[in-house]
């Protein structure tokens, strides 16, 4: 350092960092100096673009600094040189070729930080810490010569030992055969990637800032990938894609069992899966317009039988007591090993599972929700064929795993269907007329509004999906059309022509038979199959209510696809979860893959959900005593015995009666006339 007299002081944001330098020093050399996080790919060398800052000016008193934009030198030339390959902010000026000419307040952008937030659009924000496990460093190697007989490669690791101070570094003797290419190609500048600051892993000829990963929720019915850019943090392209599995069984155990009686059964099976991968990689690349060797890093989260199949682990042990995993710990291997092709040393990573029955993303849920790192009593649930349920905080986590069955994805619903154009989602009844009102997936229009019935006319009315059987089967018990028990009410059949006789019992119709389509309506079996689902997943969330010694939870989050769509209320109503202040329910995506995207993005992540995992107690409610109880009294709507006082404060909820069957009501009958 100069006389102060010499010296400027800077002051960095977000980070209030500060320090007095000479005049003249290049920001970027200030901002290394104070540790502000601020990124740069190509060593300063004005390429990269990834290290540009923003004056603030005005007066702050609280530095004592008048803060100009003539506090730095006039715009250089590498920088107008950037300027017309790239766009350049107005006000944004690159760190690295800019010096200080007196003292000065500088912003660095979100964007600019080497470990800024990302924010990722789902059912509602969520911020990922950005810090990948790859880094890219771009290098100027020096040439070989009769008088130095060094080798290409010693020369590259001395470039960026000499450049970033990235020392011992390891690399892979499969990179050998095209480096003597890729840095004459390149007239001997280069990029480099290098994973954990430990191995170099790729080289590319001249300046290279192109590095992706991907983030895969494997799921029984359906596969979801994100392509994520690792120098930004942006999601460059989604797709998914049914998982073929389904041709040997719509659900886990139906694959276990067809393993079972088909040994070898499950090589198949991991065939058709990885396969399936490898489509969904070209996709992605095809959308991004990407080249795949530039994807470094590929994350999964799945079910346990997911899991191990992806694997290629047997998964018979899974199908019955004491359901054992081959593994719970986290798996770490080359992408190639397990036939999915992108680049030669890309890298892929399965989250830890917690049990049998509670898998690998379950433990993606947990980390992207983080209710390790909160006091609320926390409630996660992700409903499918079979829920998965977490409850707690920092300071204890339980979890369980609730036999829900595919009620809620349709199946066993006689007029039930997956979620797709046509399917009715939203429904209100009219509690004096009975008459319902709806909306189908794909249209925005009510079915009581003008241009509806030409707004389906493509897709027409197939049936109704997850969401709307939960509400259907709300609506008609606060409309009083079925009681408590679940029953309808065939009594109301003289006063609305919707309810229908159906042998010994009654239905609600919703849409009567046409020519096109036959009637879509609600029958007592539905009803029984709604509740023995969500009797089971309260049943499950009362142990854990148990195991941490409350009453009552502060929070709830429902994720996964299901769990985006329903409406919390009607969730509520029904009793699928435990009474809570609504406006604490909320729905959390497809939290799953987002805890994926977690694990690519930030690798400080992976250590903390392999530790929260080994911490998080497993309740197995097949042993457990009081479930059937439990389980009996969620049959009811909301709940035979456990009050809901907070829902009650949104929703008037119908008195207790009761009703007779039809073959009651005509009993009854029979007796008046012998009378």
């Amino acid at each position: 350092m100069t006389n102060q007299a010499d010296e400027v002081l800077v002051v960095f944001t977000p980070s209030g960092k500060r320090g007095r330098f000479p005049v003249g020093t290049p920001l970027l050399q200030a901002a290394r100096y104070l540790n502000v996080d601020i990124d740069s790919v190509c060593g300063g060398r004005g390429i990269c673009g990834r290290c540009q800052i923003l004056v603030s000016e005005g007066e702050f008193a609280k530095f004592g600094i008048i803060s100009t934009a003539d506090s730095l030198e006039p715009i250089t030339a590498p920088e107008i040189k950037y300027a017309e390959r790239r766009e350049l902010k107005p006000g944004r000026r690159l760190s690295c070729h800019t010096k200080v000419l007196n003292d000065i307040v500088v912003d660095v952008p979100a964007e600019s930080q080497v470990h800024h937030q990302t924010i990722r659009k789902g059912a509602e924000h969520h911020e990922i810490s950005l810090n990948p496990l790859v880094h890219l460093y771009y290098v100027e190697v020096q040439e070989p010569d009769m008088h130095d007989p060094s080798g290409d490669l010693r020369r590259l690791l001395n470039a960026l030992e000499q450049d970033w101070q990235l020392s011992d570094l390891d690399y892979d003797v499969s990179l050998l055969p095209q480096l003597q290419t890729t840095l004459r190609q390149g007239k001997w500048r280069v990029t480099v990637a290098v994973r954990e600051g430990k191995q170099v892993v790729a080289v590319w000829s001249g300046f290279h800032d192109r590095l992706y990963g991907i983030a895969v929720d494997v799921g029984s019915t359906t596969i979801a990938a994100h392509l994520c850019d690792l120098v930004s943090g942006e999601v460059k392209a989604s797709a998914g894609v049914m998982n073929p599995q389904i041709r040997f069984g719509e659900d886990l155990m139906s694959r276990v069992s067809y393993v079972m009686m088909n040994p070898g059964g499950e090589q198949e099976m991991t065939k058709v899966v990885r396969e399936a991968l490898n489509n969904l990689v070209l996709d992605l690349v095809q959308q991004a317009a990407c080249e795949i060797t530039d994807i470094l890093e590929i994350t999964f989260v799945a079910n346990p039988v997911m899991h191990h199949l992806l694997l290629g682990i047997n998964p018979v042990e899974l199908g019955g007591a004491p359901f054992a995993l081959a593994t719970d710990m986290a798996v770490s291997k080359l992408a190639k090993d397990m036939d999915i092709y992108l680049n030669p040393q890309a890298r892929a990573y399965l989250l830890p599972c917690i049990a049998g029955h509670v898998g690998a993303d379950t433990a993606g849920m947990v980390l992207a929700e983080e209710p390790f790192n909160h006091d609320a009593m926390t409630l996660l649930v992700d409903v499918g064929t079979n829920a998965e349920i977490v409850l707690g905080n920092r300071h204890r986590l339980v979890a369980c795993s609730s036999p829900t069955g595919p009620a809620f994805e349709g199946a066993q619903i006689s007029s039930g269907q997956r979620a797709a154009a046509g399917a009715i989602e939203r429904i209100r009844i009219n509690p004096e007329t009975l008459e319902p009102r709806y909306r189908v997936i794909g249209c925005e229009i009510w079915s009581d509004e003008e241009g509806f019935t030409e707004a389906v006319a493509d897709s027409g009315i197939t049936g109704i999906c997850g969401s709307g059987i939960i509400e259907v089967v709300a609506e008609l018990y606060l409309a009083g059309v079925i009681n408590q028990d679940g029953v309808i009410d065939g009594n109301l059949a003289a006063q609305s022509s919707r309810i229908k006789a159906d042998g010994r019992t009654f239905a609600y119709e919703i849409l009567p038979a046409t020519e096109q389509h036959s009637a879509i309506k609600i029958l007592q079996n539905d009803v029984r199959a709604i509740q023995l689902a969500k009797a089971a997943l309260y049943a499950g969330i009362k142990l854990l209510m148990d195991y941490q010694g409350v009453d009552r939870v502060e929070r709830i989050r429902l994720a996964g696809a299901f769990g985006s769509h329903i409406d919390v209320k009607y969730a509520m109503v029904l009793g699928l979860i435990p009474d809570c202040k609504l406006d604490q329910v909320s729905a959390a995506g497809n939290a799953a893959g987002t805890g994926a995207r977690v694990a690519l993005l930030d690798q400080e992540s992976r250590p903390v959900i392999e530790t929260v995992v080994r911490q998080i107690e497993k309740v197995e409610t097949a042993v457990e005593p009081a479930f059937q109880d439990y389980f009996v009294n969620a049959m009811a709507f909301p709940n035979k015995q456990d009050p809901f006082p907070e829902l009650a404060k949104e929703v008037a909820l119908p008195k207790p009666k009761e009703i007779a069957s039809a073959a009651d009501s005509r009993d009854l009958r029979r007796r008046r006339r012998k009378r």
